[in-house]
């Protein structure tokens, strides 16, 4: 369990972390711009990053949200997938680039444009990647203006950088590396609104020198995004522009699939965890075990249900002890399901504390007040002071008596500083 005084130490603990694996560069680069959908309004700022392998690879993949209306950069990504080799990914936040006039003509620009100012390091494609307010345009002019200098600022030493510049509403940068191997996978995220991955706005990019083949890197990815990303839920809105990509350099042997999952895994849960922790306005990270469904599936379906009920994440937010919230929102889930459940069966914890067994709650004044207790130690300040403080997490445990199928789910709770985030997030 990590505990952060401050934010300095907290970005001493990611720095120590953040060295790239061989093969990788990575710039950025700010840029002021006025909205044309807002002429009126004040100038705006928008940070480019560039991930850029020395050499084209074969080796990656990809894993995008299943929005019906998906960003211009995912409708792009995914017919990168087909190509040969790839060369990196060029991101830029403040604007998403979802469903505009010529989207995917300005992406598709702005990528040319730091292409040529790369001149002949550059010999395969870039994946774009945007994220931010859905609607408005990008400012394309200024945009291809800021290439040459994003090209001139690469580096090798740290990703630190680019877990920054990727941020949008987040209070705090979100960056994990993992050994494997003789190397390792380093992993950088974003997210904290729009957050119900279903492959959070969530990006995340994936950069590990140790050699992995195409078909073995798109396998594991997708069972990993399944376990991981596809977990968590910050406020239920799966956004247009969720994106994974995982990128190798093939510089150092190989590992086997099993090491390569097990890694990767780890690295995708820790990024996973911090997002939710760095949600908009969290004040408590919810962890929900659910143990007994039918199939992994449902106890996922039962699990999200909780998380996602206001009336749990306000109580947990309140740092109050009510519980039929939680078993409301399971019984919800059934009931509109046509599961039947056998209440002799079914029982529900909140930390080390049965609060419901065999049909009946479980309460006592002593433990009342020992729950709430635990939902006060678990508590993070709102709004963020602009990093983690602690990472602990309120944990719900669910036993359903229905089968051997599983999950565990990640959530936050529902804050006042949520509202008054998102009321403001254009103002």
């Amino acid at each position: 369990m990590n505990y952060y005084p401050s934010q300095q130490d907290y970005l001493k603990a990611l720095e120590k972390n953040s060295a790239l694996p061989g093969g990788f560069s990575i710039a950025v680069h700010s840029l002021k711009f006025t909205p044309i959908e807002k002429q009126d309004g004040p100038e705006a700022s928008m940070n480019m990053t560039a991930l850029v392998l020395d050499e084209p690879t074969s080796s990656f993949a990809g894993v995008f949200t299943r929005n019906a209306f998906p960003g211009a950069p995912v409708r792009i990504g995914r017919e990168l997938l087909k190509e040969e080799t790839v060369q990196g990914v060029l991101v830029n936040n403040k604007i998403s680039n979802v469903c505009t006039p010529n989207g995917v003509e300005d992406a598709r620009e702005v990528l040319s444009a730091f292409t040529e100012a790369m001149g002949e390091r550059i010999k395969a494609p870039l994946f774009p990647s945007s994220t931010g307010v859905i609607g408005w345009s990008l400012p394309v002019g200024a945009m291809k203006d800021a290439c040459p200098a994003l090209a001139s600022a690469l580096q090798k030493e740290s990703c630190l950088p680019a877990a920054k510049s990727i941020m949008t509403t987040d209070s705090f940068p979100k960056l994990r590396s993992v050994k494997l191997g003789e190397g390792r996978i380093c992993g950088i995220a974003k997210g904290a609104g729009m957050i119900e991955p279903n492959m959070a706005t969530m990006l995340s990019f994936l950069i590990t020198d140790i050699a992995i083949p195409r078909d073995v890197m798109r396998r594991v990815l997708s069972r990993v995004v399944e376990k991981s990303y596809n977990t968590i839920s910050v406020d239920s809105d799966q956004s247009t522009s969720d994106t994974v990509l995982f990128f190798s350099s093939n510089l150092l042997p190989g590992v086997s699939e099993e090491e390569l999952e097990k890694a990767l895994y780890r690295l995708c849960r820790e990024l996973s965890e911090d997002i939710v922790r760095n949600g908009e306005g969290c004040g408590h990270v919810i962890k929900v075990k659910v143990k007994g469904a039918e199939s992994d599936l449902q106890a996922r379906g039962f699990a999200k249900t909780l998380i996602n009920s206001p009336l749990s994440k306000t109580a947990v937010f309140g740092n109050d002890p009510n519980v039929g919230r939680f078993v409301q929102a399971v019984g919800d889930y059934a009931g509109n399901h046509g599961l039947l459940l056998d209440e002799e069966k079914v029982s529900f914890t909140l930390g080390e504390e049965t609060i419901f067994n065999r049909g009946r709650f479980e309460l006592d004044s002593a433990k009342e007040t020992r729950l709430s207790s635990y939902l006060k130690e678990r508590a993070l300040p709102t709004p963020s002071p602009g990093y983690p403080v602690h990472e602990m997490c309120v944990e719900i445990g669910i036993e359903l008596g229905l089968g051997s199928g599983e999950a565990e789910v990640l959530g936050s709770d529902l804050s006042y500083e949520y509202v008054r985030e998102n009321a403001d997030y254009r103002t």
